[in-house]
Parts: C-alpha cells; structure tokens; sequence
C-alpha cells in the first residue's frame, strides 16, 4: 500500500476542490498515482452525477463577463441544487472561472466542450457534481458582440449585458445603467417594432379578457373597475387611431365646457396618458419603451437620445431558475 503524504493529498485537493478525505482516498485507491486519483474523483462524479441527473438546478450563480476592448460580452449561470451552495464563495469563484473561458466561444456547445484546466468543462461540472454532492449545469449561457458592450450582475442573481453601436464618451455610465435596467426590469426585446402583429393581438384579446373578468368581480365588491384599453401596443396606434383620439379627448374637454383656447395645453397631457393606458404590453416587455428605472417620467428611449449619437443593438439577460 502506497504511503500518501498530507502534501499530496493537498495538491490534489487544490486540483479538485474535492474534500480531504475525499482526496486521501482517492490516492489510496490510485496507489499514490496523482492523474489516476483525478480519475478516480471524476468517475465518483460521474456516479453522483447519473444518481442526480434528474434533479432541477433551479439554484446558482449568475456571472457577466466582458473581454478587455469592450467589444464582446457573455452571462452565463452555473446551476445547482440548493442556495446554500449557489452563495458559496468556491461555487460563485468557479462559476467567475468558467465565464472567463465561454468568452471565447459562441455557443453553450461549444463552450461545455472546451478546455478547462486538462479536461473538458463538461468534465469539469461532473467532477464538481461529485465533490459537492449536488447536481451542477450551465443552465443558461447568452452572448453578445457590439462596437461596445457593458454587464452589470445583480447579487450573483441576474446577469445582463447591453450592446451599444458606439463608444460614446459616456458609453460607461450609458452601458451600466442599461444593464441594470435589463436586469431590473426584465425586457424580451428591443422595441415594438419587434413584435409580430398575430402576438400583438392575441396577447389584446387575452390581456382584456382578464381585466374584464376582474371588473366583474370588482363591480360585485362595489370597488372601481380597472380600466380597459382598446390596445396595448405603440404597434396598433396607427396615425387614425391617434386622430381618433384626440377627436375624442376634444370632445371631452368640450363636453366639460373647458375653452377652446386652453386645448392646446390640455391636449397633450391627454394624448400621453392615451399612449400610457394603451402601450401595456411595450412597457413591460420593450427595453426603449419602458419607464427609465432612474427617472420614470422619462422612456428608456429618451434617456439613451440624451447621450448623443448612439443606439442600443440588442441585450441579453440570464437569470438563476
């Protein structure tokens, strides 16, 4: 029997990760052979990996990476079973290793065949499945490329990235910001123009059958009903149904016997709330179109108009669960 020495069993308890004993072990079974003790572990992996496989890693560790011109950007999530595992400081540490290698890669294929310390990440999440006893995956992996892209990761819970089509002098606080908006806010595309006009009007039909199912139960209570938009989207505000409308708030200011000579200071603070009330579905989903997190009286739009001649080409966002 070959006698281990405290040293290796170190030395391949810094390779692994795994715990003490665990690597002693390991090299008893290997006969004091260090490459065959790794095998060991990573077969013990892999059978707590089969034992595992199906488990939800619904826990984790959100990660943003950014390579150093600023010019591509990648989030991913190491997932595993429990919180108690996605706070720990050796678990967020490699999932901060593994981001720093999907930086080079495109896909989440490509990424898990790659390269990582001498075996493959794939390898790599089993030997770990077996260390910490739970099951670990790449459950999400987005990419982005942009002349400028920026990251922000909110409590290693939700990370973000945004693309902009310059680097403008204030791409940094620009960049940041539109991070955190993605991250806090939880857009799924870029702007209305997006959306596919079949989507459009099915989510109407839907989203009005619920209010109109709550009013009932409103009306029933005696409390004020919710109102119900005609529409829901910048989409379906055509130049004749604004016209429409502001037909209608002159009708109603008419009605309320307000001077012809005051509409035009009424008109528009009717016609934005006409907007507000019918563009629900932008708001929630459209990254241009929702209210700025830093100053809601303003879209995010506007607030990226402010900082000169830049747009935003696209985000990507990936979350823990």
């Amino acid at each position: 029997m070959a006698k281990i020495t405290a040293a290796e069993v170190n030395k391949l308890r810094k390779a692994t990760g795994a715990g003490m004993m665990d690597c002693k072990n390991a090299l008893v079974e290997a006969e004091g052979d260090f490459d065959k003790a790794i095998e060991v572990l990573r077969k013990k992996g892999q059978k707590v990996a089969a034992k595992r496989a199906d488990r939800d890693s619904s826990e984790g560790a959100a990660i943003a990476k950014v390579n150093a011109d600023q010019t591509a950007g990648v989030a991913i999530v190491l997932g595993c079973e429990t919180d108690f595992v996605g706070k720990n400081e050796k678990f967020v540490a490699l999932a901060n290793e593994l981001a720093e290698v999907a930086l080079n890669y495109n896909s989440k294929e490509d990424f898990v065949a790659a390269d990582f310390g001498g075996m493959t990440v794939a390898d790599k999440l089993i030997e770990q499945t077996g260390v910490i006893g739970e099951k670990l995956d790449i459950t999400a992996f987005e990419k982005l490329e942009a002349p400028y892209v920026a990251s922000y990761v909110h409590i290693n819970k939700i990370a973000a990235l945004v693309g902009l089509s310059s680097k403008v002098d204030t791409a940094e606080v620009l960049g940041k910001d539109l991070s955190m908006q993605v991250a806090s806010m939880g857009a799924t595309t870029l702007s209305y123009k997006d959306f596919d006009p079949a989507f459009v009007a099915a989510e109407t039909e839907a989203r009005i059958a619920v209010i109109e199912k709550d009013n009932e139960e409103l009306g029933r209570l005696g409390k004020t009903l919710k109102n119900v938009p005609q529409y829901i989207s910048m989409a379906q505000l055509t130049d004749e149904v604004m016209a429409k409308a502001e037909e209608d708030a002159k009708t109603q200011l008419k009605a309320e016997g307000k001077p012809e000579q005051i509409w035009d200071k009424i008109l528009p603070g009717k016609m934005e709330r006409f907007i507000s009330d019918n563009t629900t579905l932008d708001q929630e989903q459209c990254l241009l179109d929702q209210n700025f997190i830093k100053d809601e009286k303003i879209s995010v739009a506007k607030y990226v108009a402010s900082h000169g001649d830049v747009s935003v080409t696209g985000f990507k966002r990936a979350t823990v669960g």
